[in-house]
């Protein structure tokens, strides 16, 4: 995948074919598809087109077979981005919109049926009180061998006629006629699976994957509903009609990346009020409640859908031939072109010759790549971050759905999976631990810094919040006899990820420019005043530094003086455990060292003091 995700970055694309194609194929689909994502709007009785369906899981009580709903909470909207809270009635289903959030000690009505409305949901902590016999019991039930059923309980929907003239959201309970649509897809399903490119592959284990077992997930078309299926199996079969190569290439990146929303281990955010993506938290986070999105979408409404991502690809591809940088002045963002710059490449079956603009890509072993000495201009790379991402559990989700069409094309397509032994990411399923990471980091950086050309810069960019997981990195270093010449910090997340909001957890990304060197002299008192000289630019720049900033901004400072105090005594034939030992030493003493840098309050004291002194970075 991150194959394909380069060569798609540097194809070239006639971006008006493209964008024509895309649409011919979104009106092929809709023929087909349109019926299923349209409603009745509340407000005018006139057809509307549904943005979203909202599901919740369900379980019968092992007791006396009642069906429950496990809502860990009733609040479908925050009265942030729509006029009022909207809370569903668990007696009736009916969306209550309410100015203040009904919490247990101040319970509100249902406008329906006059039942108590709570915010509060049943199932909590992985336990569930009957509704019919008060038995508590647990979910998920041990040993699932299928996914647990679900059921619809909200619609929200763009209305075209009402919208001038309303405020807010359109939310409704599904009527009786949203859920027979469904049962017409479900029914469009079954009569045509067997001539539509759906996957069947299994979900092997893994240190991820293995929540999906969990919750009875044992094939990744388990991961959608059927409506989901069939919409999915006929763009998909529509994308492999298109003659085009390049454009047909682009399509299905398009689908691979639309993926993440389209599928039951998608939420609903009811702050945003919007699809949030399957990997909006680096993992499988299997939810109680669900959201199904519109396949096609409606254009310039909501999120996640396919035309969205058509325009997404469109833009992508504008800037590759015309880059451009941005500056903000008086809080407006300026455009600044790079004249005679484009971001496109001709592939190559071999390394290109020095000054041509081509690309030579391979789906491999790097440690085992063909590189001339004395080849190299400079190495610019992003390694794994030991064990924070199971890139290969996560991105077999959508090569299972490319690779039955590209692996007659391209060679990188035709393994089972993108799993492989020698993959350099922690893992305790496949017992790849600190020392495998390390033997293989240590392999890349010497295969290729003895590429390099005198003086060429060796950059890569790394974060965690382990100090040890710099261990790896240090000794990969040192192995390849590279020394830090310099270290950047650059913010690399947005801070409203859902796996950095509210963890504590650092936007920030070391950038290590390293060389074969001589290694500079080591200071403590310089490294503080980088790191003060780096919050200081990064304050001045508009973020508000973190304790996970200033960890992460340390800890990649920490490794540059580890690397730079070893370099000129250290053996690359010692054993592994031990040269480990080594930099984990080196590591924890500059660690200790620099520790009252990583006091938050102390440090944004500190950086308020310079933003109001002479300070001179």
């Amino acid at each position: 995948m991150a194959y394909w995700v380069v060569r798609q970055a540097l194809d070239s694309l006639d971006i008006d074919t493209f964008a024509g194609l895309a649409a011919t194929v979104a009106a092929r689909v809709e023929r087909q598809i349109g019926k299923f994502y349209i409603t009745t709007c509340t407000k005018c009785n006139l057809e509307a087109t549904v943005k979203y369906f909202l599901w919740v899981k369900t379980l019968p009580c092992p007791g006396c077979g009642t069906r429950n709903d496990l809502f860990p909470g009733f609040l479908l909207a925050e009265a942030v981005r729509h006029p009022k809270n909207v809370v569903v009635c668990p007696a009736c289903d009916h969306l209550n919109e309410y100015d203040a959030v009904p919490q247990g000690d101040s319970p509100a009505h249902c406008e329906a049926c006059n039942a108590q409305v709570t915010v509060e949901g049943i199932a909590r902590r992985h336990k569930i009180t009957c509704t019919g016999c008060a038995v508590q019991y647990k979910y998920p039930p041990p040993e699932l061998s299928c996914p647990l059923d679900h059921r619809m309980w909200a619609i929200e929907y763009h209305c075209e006629y009402c919208k001038p003239n309303h405020q807010g959201r359109f939310f409704k309970a599904p009527d009786a006629d949203d859920l027979a649509r469904y049962k017409s897809a479900q029914a469009g399903l079954r009569r045509t699976i067997k001539q539509l490119p759906i996957p069947d592959d299994e979900i092997p284990t893994g240190d991820e994957t293995k929540r999906l077992h969990r919750w009875g997930y044992t094939h990744y078309r388990q991961l959608f509903n059927d409506r989901q299926l069939l919409g999915l199996g006929i763009l998909l079969t529509e994308i492999q009609d298109v003659a085009d190569p390049p454009i047909r290439h682009a399509l299905l990146t398009v689908f691979s990346d639309f993926l993440r929303y389209q599928n039951l281990l998608c939420r609903y955010d009811t702050y945003a009020l919007k699809c949030q993506d399957i990997f909006s938290v680096h993992g499988f986070p299997v939810g109680l409640v669900q959201c199904e999105n519109n396949i096609l979408g409606i254009p310039k409404v909501g999120s996640g859908c396919y035309r969205h991502f058509v325009e997404k690809y469109r833009k992508a591809k504008e800037y590759a031939q015309a880059p451009f940088e941005t500056a903000t002045q008086r809080n407006r963002k300026n455009l600044i072109p790079t004249p005679g710059e484009f971001i496109t490449a001709n592939f190559t079956e071999s390394v290109p010759t020095s000054g041509s603009r081509n690309s030579y890509l391979v789906a491999g072993d790097a440690a085992s790549a063909v590189l001339p000495d004395d080849s190299l201009d400079g190495v610019f790379t992003d390694p794994p971050y030991f064990n924070n991402v199971q890139y290969a559990e996560l991105m077999d989700f959508c090569y299972a759905w490319l690779r039955p069409t590209l692996a007659a094309e391209f060679q990188a397509f035709r393994p089972e999976t993108t799993r492989a032994h020698e993959e350099l990411t922690g893992n305790e399923t496949m017992g790849r631990g600190l020392e495998h990471f390390s033997y293989g980091i240590s392999a890349v950086f010497r295969r290729f810094a003895d590429a390099l050309k005198q003086g060429a810069p060796f950059v890569f960019t790394y974060h965690h919040n382990d100090p040890k997981a710099y261990a790896p990195i240090i000794l990969g270093l040192l192995d390849a006899k590279l020394a830090c010449t310099q270290i950047l910090t650059v913010p690399a997340e947005m801070g409203a990820s859902l796996h950095i909001a509210r963890a504590n957890s650092s936007v920030l990304d070391s950038v290590f420019v390293c060389r074969r060197v001589g290694a500079p002299a080591v200071s403590i008192d310089d490294a503080s005043e980088t790191i003060m000289t780096h919050l200081v630019e990064l304050e001045r720049a508009g973020l508000r530094i973190t304790k996970g900033d200033i960890r992460c901004l340390v800890a990649g400072v920490v490794a540059s003086l580890a690397v730079n105090e070893l370099l000129h005594r250290w053996i690359d034939s010692e054993a592994m455990a031990a040269k480990l030992d080594k930099a984990l030493e080196t590591l924890s003493r500059f660690a200790n060292a620099l520790s009252a840098l990583t006091d938050v309050q102390d440090v944004q004291s500190q950086v308020a003091a310079t933003r109001t002194s002479a300070w001179r970075p």
